[in-house]
């Protein structure tokens, strides 16, 4: 016959079968005292990973300051080549001229959204050092380079997000 023991009972015997014979997690010796964890220390660790995910999913904005404004805009051909006609090489230098060809030339796509940012000369030649302290992933400057995508830019205070909506 089969006797069912209890949660308290079943806890007792993995104590016991991981040598922690007392109460307590430190009465526990040896490696087995890494393995063995009460459920309640363990929903308390749990707990805190939970609520101090929350604050690190913001640390990329707390990082680059005050957030300003976002725009999306389709990186056509025409803005991968510099007013000169010469063939842009980086991410930053293909964004910057999408905003020049958008604010200065009036080369507008019909996907490209205004912002108050980039309008202003002294801005847009802060773009490459704000993609530098920003973020982007290398495929998607691989995409810009390369590509027409259509892109969002997230403008903080230091610092630029840039994203691909699509291609």
């Amino acid at each position: 016959m089969k006797i069912r023991l209890s949660i308290g009972d079943r806890w007792r015997q993995m104590a016991e079968e991981a040598g922690c014979i007392g109460s307590f997690d430190w009465e526990c010796s040896g490696p087995s005292r890494l393995l063995f964890i009460r459920p309640g220390i363990l929903l308390f660790l749990l707990t805190a990973a939970v609520l101090t995910a929350g604050p690190i999913q913001n640390a990329q904005a707390q990082i680059l300051g005050q957030y300003i404004e976002s725009y999306t805009a389709r990186l056509s051909p025409r803005d991968h080549y510099n007013s000169k006609g010469e063939r842009l090489r980086s991410a930053a230098a293909i964004i910057r001229q999408d905003r020049a060809n958008f604010y200065v030339y009036g080369l507008r796509d019909s996907e490209d959204e205004p912002d108050s940012y980039f309008s202003k000369k002294e801005n847009r030649a802060r773009l490459e050092q704000l993609l530098e302290n920003g973020r982007t992933t290398p495929d998607a400057i691989y995409r810009i380079v390369n590509g027409t995508p259509l892109i969002r830019v997230d403008i903080y205070a230091t610092g630029i997000l840039v994203t691909i909506v699509s291609d």
